[in-house]
């Protein structure tokens, strides 16, 4: 992490600069995805993050957004995974530049971020990822996340994960 990198929950002023850094971001490693439009929870940021169950922190730089990650309560899309019976949150938009990337501060974040949900009463706490995001599967397992289930799709290969 660089000297001046500091974590930090999202606020309501980080909002327009927390967006733009998402979608910029999302449209890098996503650029299939980059015409979709803006992601529901970020345009309802205030609502689902600050005032409701979902929780954001960021990193900045000298105060500039360098990266992000957060939580929201699972809302059980994908048919075969069955927690209904659990409380359980998904991690969403983890995302560090390139130039602070391998220094520690995803791990930082992510350890802020499941504290969080300790405290929330989080039982599982689910993700899923995709093998051509270089070392994504990886630096999950190394947090003691298992692999439940990868989708057959040629494409994406969406690889579904778990911590409990």
């Amino acid at each position: 992490m660089h000297q001046q990198t500091t974590l930090e929950p999202a606020s309501l002023a980080d909002i327009p600069q927390l967006q733009a850094f998402l979608m910029q971001a999302g449209a890098e490693l996503f650029p299939t995805l980059s015409g979709a439009g803006t992601p529901a929870d970020l345009l309802n940021f205030e609502q689902v993050y600050l005032k409701g169950e979902g929780q954001f922190l960021l990193a900045r730089d000298e105060g500039r957004i360098v990266a992000s990650i957060g939580y929201l309560p699972y809302d059980h899309r994908f048919a075969h995974l069955d927690y209904r019976s659990l409380k359980v949150v998904e991690v969403v938009r983890l995302f560090v530049l390139p130039g602070f990337r391998r220094s520690g501060l995803a791990s930082q974040l992510y350890g802020a971020l499941k504290a969080l949900a300790m405290q929330a009463g989080v039982e599982v706490i689910y993700l899923h990822t995709h093998p051509f995001l270089p070392g994504a599967i990886d630096f999950w397992r190394k947090r003691d996340f298992q692999v439940i289930a990868v989708d057959a799709d040629p494409q994406w290969q969406t690889t579904h994960m778990e911590w409990r």
